[in-house]
């Protein structure tokens, strides 16, 4: 937000606010106008954040969703009628597991180490979109299986 400062004369300043450190933030512009006191200096909003293509094949059928960068996976499947499996939604329980096909997802707040994410595992109640993605469904044994197999490492 942008913060106004006021005086006595009949003008008025505006402070560039810092710049957003997340890039999903609406990113901001100056523009100039001509006021009967002078120019004046003002913010507008844009709109920078934009949904990606994600098709998820749960049970044999390929549905494709407008994911924000803001939700996950799951919330979106769900909220589109998919009963895809799901328990905790907090990345730990290990009942939404996927296969990522193509394509990239933030899950940094769930629990599967890193060779498996690396392997490419996610957990759809943890898994942010970063870009239009394919993803599938997987049996739970699966991941458990391979989350176990890198724990012994």
């Amino acid at each position: 937000m942008a913060t106004l400062h006021f005086t006595t004369s009949p003008s008025f300043s505006l402070t560039k606010p810092k710049a957003p450190s997340n890039n999903l933030l609406p990113a901001l512009q100056l523009s100039h106008t001509r006021s009967r006191f002078g120019f004046s200096r003002r913010y507008s909003s844009l709109t920078i954040a934009h949904s990606y293509k994600v098709v998820i094949e749960h049970e044999g059928r390929a549905t494709e969703l407008d994911v924000d960068p803001d939700e996950t996976i799951l919330s979106k499947a769900l909220d589109s009628g998919l009963s895809v499996p799901h328990d905790c939604k907090l990345g730990v329980c290990m009942t939404c597991p996927a296969r990522l096909v193509s394509g990239t997802v933030d899950q940094s707040e769930g629990m599967l180490s890193d060779d498996v994410v690396e392997s490419g595992y996610a957990l759809l109640c943890a898994s942010y979109p970063r870009s239009d993605c394919h993803i599938r469904t997987i049996p739970e044994d699966e991941l458990l299986s391979m989350q176990l197999a890198t724990a012994n490492d």
